[in-house]
């Protein structure tokens, strides 16, 4: 049995991640996989790249301008939204590739940004090999958006765009749904996966994918990396102090509309005021708008990390990591804190509570709700890191999330349909 993951590039951002950490939780568990990819940023052997010489990687950029500009100039409604909708009308055929043409099983990930349009989706259905779709956010059964806030109109037909500057019945993302309607007529053998009990919920209810099996199978992780460290070399590194609570936040784009960041500021507020222990704030990810001076303690801000094993040595400083995001499926920061033995505090929301039991490893607050944020932050503070929360964080991984579990749940996805 070859699988062939495909996925639009293995890192930079939340599924690639958990494509790569699939490889390779397959790959320990012998199963023959590859993964072909638009863009290779690794140096990973197993990953093949559309994109390797000057004109493909011309005609890659040349996609990715094709989706992105008309829709940010004359189609989204503001800059929020700006990366929050994927037209997918520019990509690549790949079903002649080394790759695709040898493989038994297709897995398809996240394939925007211009690397497979929902015409070249189509192409993979109709070449008669079976297909297994994990869907990392809604994209899959929306006319276009990937995560739909309030709008519920994937359950019937889209039209009327809240995303979009100039809605009405007939727009762009009832245009998107009508595509993927006729592309999915193709999928003759295809399951779909959702990484969440969230996402396979909301999945069921959309008008696209009646019909069709739908699995929960949750992202794996390496339990070795991301593991409990100690943390006095990193504390010293940032100069906090032997005393402070830390409390850690982190994202790909902390200010994406969907992290929730201004709850976290307010939270923080009412925190400082209702706290008397010293508290300093560490944070991760890519920030070009938030003015950090603003937030009431302490901050250590240390941009983009790259390497898993610095992201493991921030978990394990933490006291608390906090996740205030409004819309999510099952986010990787979550998971890694958990592993490291770092309890979390995160909203009730999307696919989180699959990862953090209340009062258990973590605190679930009330949804939108800054002042239960904020109790959630100081119960997990006063309650200590050497304590139950912190053993159960870790054990709740391992359990649920290793390499082994994880593979062996899609591996008996790929049996069943290869029969």
């Amino acid at each position: 049995m070859k699988v062939t993951l495909i996925n639009t590039s293995d890192a930079g951002g939340g599924a690639p991640a958990a494509c790569m950490r699939l490889l390779k939780a397959l790959e320990l568990q012998q199963v023959d996989a590859m993964m072909q990819v638009q863009e290779k940023k690794t140096a990973e052997p197993l990953v093949e790249s559309i994109a390797n010489d000057f004109w493909s990687r011309l005609k890659a950029k040349f996609n990715f301008l094709y989706e992105r500009l008309p829709f940010i100039w004359f189609k989204a409604k503001d800059k929020s939204v700006r990366f929050a909708f994927s037209v997918a009308d520019a990509g690549m055929d790949i079903t002649n590739q080394p790759d695709i043409l040898s493989a038994d099983i297709l897995h398809l990930h996240w394939t925007n940004s211009g690397f497979l349009s929902v015409n070249n989706l189509k192409q993979l259905f109709l070449t008669g090999k079976p297909v297994l779709w994990t869907l990392h956010d809604m994209w899959a059964f929306t006319g276009g958006c990937h995560y739909s806030g309030e709008c519920d109109h994937f359950k019937h037909e889209c039209g009327n765009c809240w995303m979009l500057r100039k809605p009405h019945s007939e727009d762009l993302s009832y245009r998107g749904f009508f595509r993927k309607k006729y592309m999915l007529k193709a999928a003759k053998n295809v399951v779909f996966v959702t990484c969440s009990h969230w996402l396979a919920d909301v999945a069921r209810t959309s008008a696209l994918l009646k019909g069709f099996r739908i699995e929960t199978i949750p992202n794996p992780i390496d339990t070795e990396i991301f593991s409990p460290k100690d943390n006095d070399a990193t504390r010293a590194k940032l100069n906090i102090g032997q005393n402070s609570k830390v409390i850690l936040f982190g994202a790909a784009n902390i200010m994406d509309r969907r992290k929730g960041i201004n709850y976290l500021v307010e939270a923080l507020s009412i925190l400082k005021n209702n706290y008397a222990g010293e508290v300093e704030i560490v944070i991760f990810g890519k920030n070009k708008e938030f003015d950090t001076g603003t937030l009431p303690f302490k901050v250590h801000e240390v941009g983009i990390v790259t390497s898993q094993t610095e992201l493991a040595a921030l978990y394990s400083l933490a006291d608390v990591f906090v996740s205030p995001a409004l819309e999510d499926n099952l986010p990787n920061t979550v998971m890694e804190a958990l592993a490291c033995a770092t309890p979390v505090v995160a909203f009730n929301t999307g696919g989180i509570p699959d990862m953090v039991d209340h009062f258990n490893n973590g605190y679930l607050a009330e949804y939108k709700s800054a002042d239960d944020f904020a109790t959630g932050i100081r119960f997990v503070l006063n309650a200590g890191k050497t304590g139950k929360l912190a053993a159960n964080a870790r054990k709740k991984v391992l359990d649920n999330f290793s390499n082994e579990k994880v593979a062996q749940q899609y591996m008996a996805v790929y049996q069943s349909i290869l029969k």
